[in-house]
């Protein structure tokens, strides 16, 4: 496992030896797991403390759903959802909040109203100054893979060398993002599980995971009641089990496990409470394999 300090608005995670929990806050009417439940403004900051309470070492708040075949929001609309729920947080939950965007404007908008960290399943490509925002804000910024939009990427997405192509976009959006200004230690890549991506190549990128660390930057990783986990519990089963379904939740625990294990620095999921164990025992694991190499070397 290797160890990145991320450093972003005067704050410092230390991670690898211990995974981040972040927690997510879909304040939107049609996310795939929890659309709408948290839509109201109340409900979504009643939800985000009880994840802090439970455990979550970063808030993230999204705007727009980004499920397979969704539509998008105007930004208009992407603001008026976000920013006064990170106002009302920021600051007073004792752990970051993220903002869930592709949009420069609503991430210039959420870090002034006190986000510090960016979350773009775009990589910066559907807005070319996203970088710039970053840069000038002194935020961390998520750089996901993402083959096509949220409307097009599962429509049969094919690729000559998956893991080869991955690594690359990401080593590519991590010097665009340098370019731009950002400090290598305000970096977290993410190879975008579930983002134009089989059954089959999700499974192959958790499998091989570790194969991103020669990328030099902390690894987020997204499995939380993917549709693979869902598609591969209802194999042989005409119904897919729904995504809040305790098996989902059990199997989400076992690709987060497989995760660390393999270099994830930071787990998003929804359950946090679960997480929190997983994520203690997965650790100490980890630890001890160091300490242990660290002996026979």
């Amino acid at each position: 496992m290797s160890l990145h300090n991320l450093e972003f608005c005067g704050r410092r995670l230390t991670l690898g030896k211990k995974t981040a929990i972040m927690g997510i806050v879909n304040i939107t009417p049609d996310s795939f797991s929890d659309g709408g439940k948290f839509f109201r403004k109340e409900d979504a900051l009643a939800h985000a403390r009880q994840l802090v309470k439970h455990g979550a070492d970063i808030i993230d708040i999204g705007g727009e759903s980004s499920r397979p075949f969704s539509e998008p929001v105007s930004t208009k609309e992407e603001l008026e959802r976000v920013i006064p729920a990170i106002k009302a947080l920021a600051g007073n939950i004792g752990v970051p909040v993220s903002i869930d965007t592709t949009k420069a404007e609503v991430a210039s908008r959420a870090v002034k109203a006190g986000a510090e960290i960016i979350n773009d399943i775009s990589a910066m490509r559907f807005d070319p100054d996203m970088g710039k925002v970053a840069a000038a804000t002194g935020a961390a910024i998520v750089l996901m893979h993402m083959k096509g939009t949220p409307k097009s990427m599962q429509k049969n997405p094919v690729y000559d060398d998956l893991l080869g192509e991955i690594e690359n976009f990401l080593a590519d959006a991590v010097n665009r993002a340098r370019t731009a200004g950002v400090a290598a230690s305000r970096i977290v890549i993410d190879p975008g599980i579930g983002f134009g991506k089989s059954v089959s190549h999700n499974l192959e990128i958790l499998h091989q995971l570790d194969r991103f660390s020669s990328i030099d930057a902390p690894l987020l990783l997204g499995v939380s009641r993917k549709a693979f986990i869902r598609k591969v519990l209802a194999e042989g089963s005409l119904n897919e089990p729904a995504p809040d379904h305790p098996d989902i939740e059990t199997a989400t625990q076992a690709a987060v496990a497989l995760g660390i294990s393999r270099g994830a620095h930071i787990v998003r999921v929804h359950n946090v409470a679960q997480t929190r164990a997983t994520v203690q025992l997965a650790d100490a694991v980890n630890n001890e394999g160091l300490q242990n190499s660290g002996k026979k070397g």
